[in-house]
C-alpha cells in the first residue's frame, strides 16, 4: 500500500514538473520571438530613417525630376566613378595630388534632385563633397561643388 501511495505522489510530482517545465519552455520562447521581432522592427526603422535623404525615397524630388529615380541615381554615380580615371584625379575633388596619390570618388548619394553627396580618398586620407547637380536639356549632367572637406590624417 504504501509502495502504491509512493509511486502515486511520484507519478504527480513528475507530472506537475514537467508540465511546468513545458510551460516555462513555451514561455521562453514566445520571449525570444518577441525580442526578435522587436529587433527587425527597430532595423527595419533605422533602414528607413536611412533611406530618408535618398532621391529613390523621397517622392517630391522624383516629381520634380520627372524621370526614373533608379536609372538617374546609377548614371550619376558611373559619371562620377569614371571620373576617377583621368590622369591627374577626379576634377570635381578640389585636392591636388599628395605623394604622386590622386584623389578618387569611392561611394556616391543622390541625396534629392539637386545635390549628391560622395566620399573621396587617396588611399591615406578621406574626405567627403556635398555636388550639386544640373541635369541639362540634351540629357547630360553637370555638376557644381558646394562643399569638400578633407580629414585630417589618423596616425
Amino acid at each position: 500500500m504504501y509502495l502504491f501511495i509512493i509511486a502515486l505522489l511520484m507519478n504527480v510530482f513528475t507530472y506537475a514538473y514537467f508540465s511546468k517545465q513545458a510551460q516555462f519552455d513555451v514561455k521562453r520562447l514566445e520571449n525570444r520571438v518577441k525580442n526578435q521581432s522587436d529587433s527587425v522592427t527597430v532595423l527595419y526603422n533605422q533602414w528607413v530613417d536611412a533611406g530618408h535623404f535618398s532621391l529613390l525615397q523621397n517622392q517630391n524630388a522624383q516629381d520634380y525630376l520627372n524621370v526614373d529615380p533608379v536609372a538617374l541615381s546609377e548614371k550619376i554615380s558611373a559619371e562620377l566613378i569614371d571620373l576617377n580615371s583621368r590622369e591627374d584625379g577626379n576634377p570635381v575633388i578640389p585636392y591636388e595630388q599628395i605623394n604622386q596619390r590622386k584623389f578618387i570618388i569611392n561611394k556616391v548619394k543622390v541625396i534629392n534632385h539637386r545635390w549628391i553627396i560622395a566620399d573621396f580618398t587617396d588611399g591615406n586620407q578621406w574626405g567627403e563633397l556635398l555636388l550639386k547637380y544640373f541635369i541639362e536639356d540634351d540629357g547630360s549632367i553637370t555638376y557644381e561643388r558646394l562643399e569638400s572637406q578633407l580629414y585630417p590624417k589618423q596616425r
